[in-house]
Order: structure tokens, then C-alpha cells, then sequence
């Protein structure tokens, strides 16, 4: 009896023992839509019960919130193994400070072989590969049908900016609020800015900027951008307080009906109903996308098939745990990107996992990317957080009239250069 409690005792330390040695994975996303989440959920489970040793967690944050608290928490003992990354200039600060590891020697030339290059590159500094990407997006113009009809507009017919222009007159003249935007968050109103940069002055406008070609950010490209973004805003298209309207807010409200145009991600597609008071939204037969326009008369020409979006993925940090590249791997092999690809939760990057997309949106979307001419990443990401945060900045700021095009411009410019 004495032996069987002694032995028992010992086994209940062992086991104790083995729980305390669990190695753990933290993972911190911006906060996804729920069918996302639960696909983590399963992966996560999937991952625990072929590796009983490792204990995943999946931590999410609200957008606004998560870029403010990432810069404190990787510089912090707290900071995550793996975080969701927009790529560009970003992750080339984060690599220089110390906070990425390079993960190029785990990673298989099989795995490798799954992704576009292109892709990769987004998270590559200085030939060190710092993470692995997880989807491309689009920004478009999410249509309501109903109200573009009820206008007299036909969606399919803006094609240029100045087609866009007619339509927003025509939909206030018929009491229809022509688009709903997210002002308060800026973020939203610098798709504006952005595309209109690459529509005037080509695909290649930014990185020549960069290189300090043609006056930089000053170029004319970016002027025109900023005087045509203004004759937009000058019709008054948004919603009543659009600069007191958050993302998230403006998303539920044109999934309720509340506006025709809504210039977002193909992401929005799930999040814009679980925002909307209904919880349903609009259904897929209201619901059409639009290309952003292009300009008649460009500075210069060949940005009219350029795409703005993400290159959104996963960076892996310096001191992470030893499984999380394998995990990591796991998470975005073939079979699960496949999985995401039929629910229409995102368009995964994963070579051939595309051909599961069953959602006509999804397939648009990934067609656009396919036939662009340049994919430019997010200019509040590819330029860097600091300079990044200017021009959501200006672009706030052009909305209202509180500056000149040529002001936005400098503004841009002086920041690149004291970044």
C-alpha cells in the first residue's frame, strides 16, 4: 500500500514535471473575422495533438490597438513568437532593431518552393527571410447594388476618376450617400491618396520616390494626387461626421445599407456583415466590386493595372520559441490554405491553393493581383511606421481642406527624409 501511494505520488511529479517543460507558442493577430478565428482554432488543435509537447496560443488585439502596443511589446519580454506583419518598410526596422530572427536556414527549399517569390521578398531584408506570408489583398470599391441602382448609377461603368466623380454627383442629387469611410482611423482615406499616386505617376512613382528620383514625394505625381483627391472631397461624399466614424463603424454601416461605395480590402467581405446590426449584412446578390479608377490623363503613364493592398503575413521573433517555424509551416501549408481558400475567409498565397476559391469576390480579387502590373504594398506599411503615419496623416488632413496638395506632399517628403 505504502509502495502503491509513494509510486503514485512520484508519477503525479513526473507528469507535473512534463507540463511544466511544455514548450509554448504565442501567436498576436489583429483581430480576425470569427470564421478566421475558428480556422485557427482547428489548426491549433491539429498542431497540439501531433505535438503533445507544445501548447499554441493565439492572442488577438483590435487593429488600432495593435499597432500602437506591437512597438512596446517587441521591445518587452512579453513580445509574441509569431506576429501578423503588413511587410514592407516595417519589417526592415524591425529586422535592423534586433527583433526578427532569421529563419532562412529552417526553412525547407520545398517549403519555399510553395510561395511566389515576389511574396517571400516582402519579408526578406538583406537576404535574411524574417517570416513567411499569408495572403494578398486588394483594395476595391465594395458596390451596394441597390443603391447605385436606385441612383440611376451603373457601377460597372466607372472607369476613370472623373466617371467616379459623376457618380458621386449623381447619387447625392438622387439622396443617396455615395460613400461611407472611416476617418477617424485615417488609415482608410490613405487608399485615396495612394492609388491616386500610382494611377498619376505609374507603377514604380513610390520606389523611385524612395530613391530620392524626381523630387522624391514631391514629384508631381503626388501633388496631382493630393488636387485630385480633393476635387472628390470638395462633392462632400462621405457620411454626416465621417471624421468621428471608425473603421470598424463605417464597415457595419455600409453592410447596412447606409452608403453605395465603401473603399476597402477584399478582406471586409466577412467582417462587414459580423459589424452590421443584423449580423447578416448584404447579401452577395447587392454586392458587387469595382477597380479603383483610373486617371485620363496621367503624369506619367502605366498605373492604371497597378493594385494597392497587403502582403500580409507573419514574422517570427529573435529569441522565439524552437518549434515555431515548424508550426508556422504547418499553419500555412497547401491543405490548410485550401481550407481557407473554399470557406471565402481570405485569398491564401500558397501556389495553386487559389483554385479552391469558390467565392466570386475572392476569385476577382485574385485575378486583379495576378494581371497587375505592380502590387504596392500599404503605404503606412511600406513606407515605415513613422513616415507611414505622415501620410495617413495627410491624407486626413486633404480630406477636410486643412492643407494644399503640394503641403501633403512636403510633408511626406520631410518625413522621409528625418525618418
Amino acid at each position: 500500500m505504502k509502495r502503491t501511494m509513494i509510486m503514485a505520488l512520484l508519477a503525479s511529479v513526473a507528469g507535473t514535471g512534463a507540463a511544466m517543460a511544455q514548450e509554448e507558442i504565442r501567436v498576436l493577430r489583429v483581430q480576425p473575422s470569427d470564421p478566421e478565428q475558428a480556422f485557427y482554432e482547428r489548426v491549433e488543435a491539429a498542431y497540439e495533438a501531433q505535438n503533445p509537447d507544445v501548447d499554441v496560443v493565439f492572442e488577438y488585439i483590435a487593429n488600432e490597438a495593435y499597432k500602437s502596443k506591437l512597438p512596446t511589446l517587441l521591445q518587452s519580454d512579453a513580445r509574441p513568437d509569431i506576429f501578423y506583419s503588413w511587410g514592407g518598410q516595417t519589417i526592415v526596422e524591425q529586422a535592423e532593431a534586433g527583433f526578427l530572427k532569421d529563419i532562412s536556414g529552417e526553412i525547407s527549399e520545398e517549403v519555399r518552393a510553395t510561395f511566389p517569390e515576389a511574396a517571400l521578398n516582402a519579408y526578406t531584408v538583406d537576404g535574411a527571410l524574417h517570416g513567411l506570408p499569408l495572403y494578398a489583398t486588394e483594395v476595391v470599391f465594395w458596390v451596394n447594388t441597390a443603391l447605385t441602382e436606385q441612383a440611376g448609377v451603373d457601377h460597372t461603368a466607372i472607369e476613370t476618376w472623373d466617371d467616379l466623380l459623376a457618380a458621386v454627383q449623381t447619387m447625392k442629387d438622387a439622396g443617396v450617400t455615395p460613400i461611407v469611410v472611416g476617418g477617424q482611423d485615417k488609415w482608410p482615406l490613405h487608399f485615396y491618396w495612394s492609388y491616386l499616386a500610382l494611377r498619376e505617376g505609374g507603377a514604380e512613382v513610390v520606389t523611385a520616390a524612395m530613391e530620392g528620383e524626381n523630387d522624391g514625394f514631391e514629384a508631381e505625381a503626388f501633388v496631382e494626387a493630393g488636387a485630385e483627391f480633393q476635387k472628390l472631397t470638395d462633392l462632400e461624399p462621405f457620411q454626416p461626421g465621417f471624421m468621428g466614424t471608425t473603421y470598424e463603424t463605417a464597415s457595419g454601416m455600409f453592410a447596412d445599407g447606409k452608403g453605395a461605395l465603401h473603399l476597402m480590402g477584399d478582406w471586409d467581405y466577412l467582417p462587414m456583415r459580423g459589424r452590421s446590426q443584423s449580423g447578416e449584412g448584404l447579401p452577395d446578390e447587392q454586392l458587387a466590386i469595382i477597380s479603383f479608377p483610373a486617371v485620363a490623363d496621367p503624369v506619367a503613364e502605366g498605373g492604371d493595372s497597378a493594385t494597392l493592398g497587403g502582403m500580409n503575413g507573419w514574422a517570427v521573433t529573435s529569441d522565439a520559441a524552437p518549434g515555431t517555424v515548424d508550426f508556422l509551416t504547418f499553419l500555412l501549408n497547401r491543405e490548410h490554405q485550401e481550407e481557407v481558400a473554399r470557406e471565402g475567409i481570405f485569398i491564401p498565397i500558397v501556389k495553386g491553393a487559389e483554385q479552391a476559391l469558390e467565392n466570386p469576390f475572392f476569385q476577382k480579387v485574385a485575378q486583379d493581383i495576378a494581371a497587375a502590373s505592380y502590387h504596392q504594398i500599404f503605404l503606412d506599411q511600406f513606407l515605415g511606421a513613422s513616415v507611414g503615419a505622415t501620410v495617413n496623416d495627410i491624407s486626413a488632413d486633404l480630406a477636410q481642406g486643412a492643407i494644399t496638395p503640394e503641403e501633403a506632399a512636403a510633408q511626406v517628403q520631410e518625413a522621409w527624409e528625418f525618418r
